[in-house]
């Protein structure tokens, strides 16, 4: 977990010790923070932060470690939040608990990650962007049609009146009292997202720093490099898409029991595009900057749904609907950021050097020390 941090941090224990645990306090009082100073809905917007951190740091393993361009990833959110609708919801009247659905949702959508890897091992760049971004359509199109002649989706109505998130008997939609805390439903949900969050980042940590992820380093570099020098190119690639799948399918099972809704509306081309959209600004095949990525792309357009009142405020009137406004100005901040810092708003310092090569020596020196540290 230290090698998160920057190297003068990495290179001091104690002080590394030390930040991570007032980032560990910051982040248990953070909800009671944002509840007292801006309101509960807050608190679920953080909610829905760490459900994107999730998924984005599923996409960062296929787009930012292995290099293959994924167009389709929303398919495998929506694969794990129908799985679990359907087999905790009165839609078949089968009510499995949230604990054993979890993980078999996120195993179901590892196997479609597989499914979809398999054919498109001999693909590269668009072809295989085009080929992912069908088969997302493909599967929200099924989830939309699969009402009949058996109903199993329920179509376009959705399935609703899913079982909530329960620990010990107890459903997180209630508020609850422990030591003397009350807590709501969204800060319930906050601490279980929170835990699920570090534990993923914990994983992609280990996955970046082994030898399955050098691997996945050189086939991003040079694929075909990488196979002449004896990597086993296609299991990696279809390890790369099972794993991000898996994330996938993590997430789609908490959104389903974290809204206690679903409908194939939520998982269009526009989610997939946001997502690669949080990998991107934040700095493709580096943990921290997906990490913030994903925040500020979830938090910043919530801010400025504040537009239409403060228009109202200013003028009168609501001269220009703020969710027009709110994509305009994402949209030009997507461009400012390709034309100005290509290599994510917090890249790893190796990306960001080749990113700029002024310095190609300086480039493989420092990939050099980078190896020789994790070995």
């Amino acid at each position: 977990m230290i090698s998160i941090l920057p190297e003068r941090l990495s290179q001091n224990p104690r002080l590394a010790w030390v930040v991570f645990a007032a980032l560990g306090l910051l982040l248990a009082v953070l909800p009671f923070l944002v509840d007292a100073g801006m309101g509960r809905t807050w608190v679920r917007i953080l909610d829905f932060a760490m459900l994107y951190v999730m998924l984005a740091l599923g996409l960062n393993i296929v787009v930012g470690f292995a290099g293959l361009l994924d167009l389709g990833y929303v398919a495998f959110y929506a694969v794990g939040a129908y799985f679990y609708a359907i087999l905790a919801s009165p839609q078949f009247g089968i009510h499995l608990p949230f604990w054993a659905l979890l993980p078999m949702g996120a195993g179901v959508a590892c196997l479609f990650g597989i499914l979809l890897g398999a054919p498109t091992l001999r693909l590269r760049g668009d072809y295989l962007a085009i080929v992912t971004l069908g088969f997302g359509e493909i599967i929200r199109i099924f989830l939309n049609n699969l009402n009949a002649p058996l109903n199993i989706t329920n179509g376009p109505q959705g399935i609703n009146m899913i079982d909530p998130v329960r620990i010990a008997g107890h459903s997180l939609t209630r508020p609850i009292e422990i030591l003397g805390v009350k807590l709501s439903g969204a800060h319930g949900h906050y601490f279980l997202f929170l835990v699920l969050t570090l534990l993923v980042i914990f994983i992609a940590l280990r996955l970046q720093h082994s030898r399955i992820g050098r691997a996945w380093a050189a086939i991003r570099e040079d694929e075909v490099a990488a196979e002449a020098m004896g990597i086993n190119t296609r299991n990696l690639k279809l390890l790369a898409f099972a794993m991000g799948a898996t994330f996938g399918g993590l997430g789609g099972g908490l959104f389903a029991a974290f809204q206690g809704f679903v409908s194939p509306e939520s998982f269009g081309l526009m989610e997939s595009i946001m997502i690669l959209c949080m990998v991107v600004l934040g700095g493709m095949g580096h943990i921290p900057g997906v990490i913030l990525g994903a925040i500020l792309v979830t938090v910043l357009p919530e801010l400025l749904r504040y537009i239409g009142p403060l228009q109202q405020e200013l003028i009168g009137r609501v001269a220009v609907d703020p969710a027009d406004l709110r994509m305009l100005l994402f949209g030009l901040a997507l461009v400012a950021m390709m034309l100005f810092r290509p290599q994510g708003l917090w890249p790893s310092r190796v990306r960001a050097r080749e990113l700029r090569p002024d310095n190609p020596d300086e480039v493989r020196q420092e990939q050099e020390s980078l190896y020789d540290r994790e070995r």
